[in-house]
């Protein structure tokens, strides 16, 4: 598979239907690895990196999961095609800045995808659209299981998986959901909600994981423990919380259409109104409108079959996309933000005014505190 194909198609993660669709935006689990009496990539020679490297891409090259997969080094790909593979959140910020000794590999759905030689010898994650932890996790291991077969993994029968980073021993799992949140955001509700959920041992992160800032009202909640329990276990309570805090932002939804229904009303206008008519935008303030947007479309004010396109501007109007899709390796800021405003007036032109009268709020059971 070409990098031009991973370009004109959108990953199924975005393009999919899932349970929670509407708050949940995907699912990922993400499994760390590495070869038993193999120095980790971070104290690794060169060629130690490159044999590495070399077995583990065949391995996986051999899955049945990745027929017909894109399988690439590193240093083959531009810094832009790196950068689009992290806003498509197929590797991380780290793995971007790697080069020889370094590749990945995924399948064509992009629901797959393995980063070899960055923190770890392998690093795999299986993704999907809405509340799936169950079915992600089981994805990620099958793939596991089947690759256990081929390479000998390091592993200790009292540790668990053995990893660079001793944080992630054990299960090397991390787990995690995406969710859009502006409910709780617009009410204030947020602060109070990471600090709950951080008490129990979960991170909430921003839009691209430890680090970066929540834009659009998107957040990562994920594990921050690996050892003592299993993964399972880990599944299991990350769910639990995820259900409460869609609890959480159904009522703060409802509570701001019934408390201040004007407020809301005035913030979906102005995004349109702003989006639709803007000749320079940046990312960030793009992001953050159209989450209001987005949010417009979940309360019936946009018909429900201008969602994708919406949801497709979050991934396109990133400054390595916009590039990419211009065929231009560089480009200035103030043009980026004039060909992102110029992409989102083109999309919005097929979508109506917003129709306040159409609005619909689900009510709930105040949800128990999380």
């Amino acid at each position: 598979m070409k990098f031009s194909r991973i370009i004109a198609n959108t990953g199924e993660w975005l393009s999919g239907e899932g349970p929670n669709r509407q708050i949940v935006v995907s699912s990922r689990v993400r499994l760390a690895r590495n070869l038993r009496n193999k120095p980790f990539p971070g104290w690794a020679k060169k060629a130690e990196r490159l044999e590495v490297m070399t077995a583990v891409k065949e391995a996986v090259s051999r899955l049945p999961e990745m027929e017909d997969s894109f399988s690439e080094n590193l240093e083959a790909l531009s810094p832009l095609e790196k950068q689009v593979l992290v806003e498509r959140h197929l590797i991380s910020r780290e793995h971007a800045a790697k080069g020889v000794g370094s590749a990945v590999v995924m399948n064509t759905p992009q629901s797959l995808s393995v980063m070899i030689n960055e923190e770890d010898h392998l690093r795999m994650q299986a993704i999907c659209c809405g509340l799936q932890l169950e079915n992600v996790h089981k994805m990620i291991d099958r793939v596991d299981t089947e690759l256990d077969g081929q390479l000998e993994i390091a592993f200790d029968d009292t540790l668990g998986y053995l990893t660079a980073c001793p944080s992630n021993v054990g299960t090397g799992m991390r787990a995690s959901a995406m969710l859009h949140l502006p409910g709780l955001v617009m009410s204030d509700q947020i602060n109070k909600i990471i600090n709950s959920v951080n008490k129990i041992g979960l991170a909430v992160r921003g839009l691209h994981g430890e680090g970066t800032e929540a834009m659009g009202n998107l957040f990562q909640v994920s594990n921050q423990t690996t050892l003592g329990e299993t993964e399972g276990e880990i599944i299991g309570r990350l769910n639990r919380v995820i259900e409460q805090i869609i609890d959480h932002e159904q009522n703060a939804r409802a509570l701001l259409a019934q408390r201040k229904a004007i407020t809301l009303h005035d913030q979906i206008g102005r995004a349109y109104g702003l989006l639709s008519h803007a000749y320079s935008i940046s990312s960030k303030e793009a992001l953050n409108l159209l989450s209001i947007i987005k949010l417009g479309i979940d309360l019936a004010v946009f018909p429900d079959a201008h969602r994708f396109p919406v949801d497709e501007l979050f991934i396109e109007t990133q400054p390595a996309h916009l590039q990419k899709g211009a065929q231009l390796q560089k480009m200035t800021s103030e043009e980026r933000d004039s060909l992102r405003a110029d992409l989102i007036r083109s999309k919005l032109a097929q979508v109506p005014q917003p129709d306040i009268s159409r609005l619909t709020i689900s009510t709930h059971e105040p949800p128990e505190t999380t």
